[in-house]
């Protein structure tokens, strides 16, 4: 059975199907719904039920509190329709955003490299041609869990249009069984099921200001689409990338920057680690990421464009910097893929959009 989904204030019609939630319909559609876990547990795709009816599905009573099902809202992430249903929804208009349906792929792996004891790269071929913005991330579906989890798209756009690869950068997550599947049990040849691209992290390149990229952990696989699709593109204003890791063991990708800073005189490259042993031959900047940064830009922020990705402390500690130093939320996009124990912990009431 189909339903016709109505979201405003767009004004689109859609159909969805039985059992699919109201924010998969949306993204295959190619409108986008503000949304992060994809769980039910952090609340950020809440919309509002105008006509028709719903099943909220597994929205966590404290995303989704009683007063709000009886007020009419809902989370589209879990919500199946039970009916025509007219939902309203807080969509921003983003200028740079392409719209780009989400589409279902079959990928073979094709390389595994172990990028750190904790990070692995994995090289993904596709069935087809995959469109994305830089920035964006796809689902994986893990084998034998019938669950998904999310990774953003590492290589530049243009790289996976020449190449039909995609590259993921795999962090193993203690006691997480979707990457444990995927650390251990994967092997060159396998196939796996993927959907994509999701996601509003992208360059906002209309504005023409300068780029402060802040990485932590894995977090270092979007910023570098986004900076190899900005170099590649000739790009001539100031890209800063700080790569926050905690030892030198931890440290990849290094080498590449090196090399495009020498490259490419607008990009300034910043490695920082924050528990590399003292007595080491480390010549670089030691401390957290959000340091590197103030001692960078001498505290004053304003004028750029800020870009981080990274495990949510790194990230809230980034925005405060950044705020201190005359950075508002207007200039500043985030990544953060959250997991159950992050979306139940209290957001920073200074930025909403985290």
């Amino acid at each position: 059975m189909c339903y016709q989904l109505t979201i405003e204030p767009l004004g689109a019609t859609l159909d969805v199907a039985e059992g699919q939630t109201l924010l998969d319909a949306a993204l295959r559609s190619g409108v986008y719904i503000p949304h992060a876990c994809g769980h039910g547990l952090c609340g950020t795709c809440k919309v509002q039920v105008t006509s028709g009816e719903v099943d909220h599905g597994a929205a966590n009573p404290f995303a989704l509190m009683e007063i709000e099902r009886e007020e009419g809202k809902t989370l589209a992430c879990c919500a199946t329709a039970l009916s025509d249903v007219c939902i309203e929804a807080d969509i921003e208009d983003e200028p740079d955003a392409r719209v780009i349906p989400v589409r279902d792929f079959a990928a073979t792996v094709t390389r595994i490299d172990t990028l750190t004891p904790t990070i692995k790269g994995l090289r993904l071929k596709l069935d087809q041609p995959i469109d994305f913005q830089a920035g964006q991330y796809v689902m994986v579906e893990i084998p034998g869990l019938g669950q998904q989890r999310a990774f953003s798209i590492a290589n530049s756009p243009g790289e996976v249009a020449d190449t039909g690869e995609i590259e993921l950068q795999v962090r193993r997550v203690p006691g997480g069984a979707g990457t444990g599947v995927l650390h251990e049990q994967l092997h060159v040849g396998d196939t796996l099921r993927v959907s994509g691209p999701y996601g509003r992290f992208f360059v906002r390149q209309s504005a023409a200001k300068p780029m402060l990229f802040v990485a932590g952990g894995s977090g270092l696989s979007s910023p570098r689409s986004m900076i190899l699709d900005l170099l590649g593109q000739g790009c001539t204003l100031p890209i800063t990338l700080v790569n926050g890791q905690r030892s030198q063991e931890e440290l990849y990708g290094h080498d590449e920057f090196v090399d495009l800073a020498a490259r490419h005189p607008n990009f300034h490259y910043v490695p920082v680690l924050s528990n590399e042993p003292e007595d080491s031959a480390w010549g670089g900047a030691r401390g957290f990421a959000h340091e590197a940064a103030r001692a960078l830009f001498e505290g004053q922020f304003a004028g750029n464009k800020a870009y981080l990705c990274g495990p949510p402390p790194m990230v809230e500690a980034v925005i405060g910097t950044l705020m201190q130093g005359r950075l508002f939320e207007d200039d500043i996009y985030t990544e953060k893929f959250l997991s159950a124990a992050d979306a139940n912990t209290q957001r920073s009431p200074l930025f909403k959009r985290v």
